[in-house]
């Protein structure tokens, strides 16, 4: 006798969505700041760097530059940041990131800063409720054949 829960329905990217006629959805925005340096930073950094993310939109203060190292060891994690997420997910409570270089020490501290509505036509050039025909999307999975 199996007695394992019977699969739920796929929510899966290539679904379409079950959704009424809106396309708007929530969005956190955040802020990324240098909160500690435990290392020789070679990227002049000062505790209080930051940049903003707000929507798909990446921003530094004025005069500001941002270690493209640090900046990429925070990437991976934004978008995921943006969301609401389960209170026990990892991602809901975990929100610092060090600088992949092991002699700079850069600690980062994401927040979320605000909360903004975002129309889905304003972000994606795919219509809600369609799924690409699978002849649009068939070059994706094809092998790299080299020479």
């Amino acid at each position: 006798m199996n007695d394992a829960p019977a699969p739920r329905p796929s929510d899966g990217p290539m679904d379409p969505p079950r959704l009424g006629t809106d396309d708007t959805f929530e969005l956190y925005d955040l802020r990324v700041t240098v909160e500690e340096i435990r290392g020789a930073c070679t990227c002049d950094h000062a505790v209080g760097d930051r940049f903003d993310l707000v929507g798909g939109k990446l921003g530094l203060p004025a005069g500001q530059r941002f270690c493209l190292y640090a900046l990429q060891a925070t990437i991976p994690l934004l978008p995921a940041k943006q969301r609401q997420l389960h209170p026990n997910d990892w991602m809901a409570t975990d929100a610092r990131v060090i600088c992949p270089d092991p002699l700079c020490g850069v600690v980062l501290v994401i927040e979320r800063v605000g909360r903004r509505t975002v129309r889905h036509a304003d972000v994606s050039a795919v219509p809600l409720g369609t799924v690409p025909l699978e002849e649009e999307v068939a070059h994706l999975t094809e092998p790299i054949v080299r020479p």
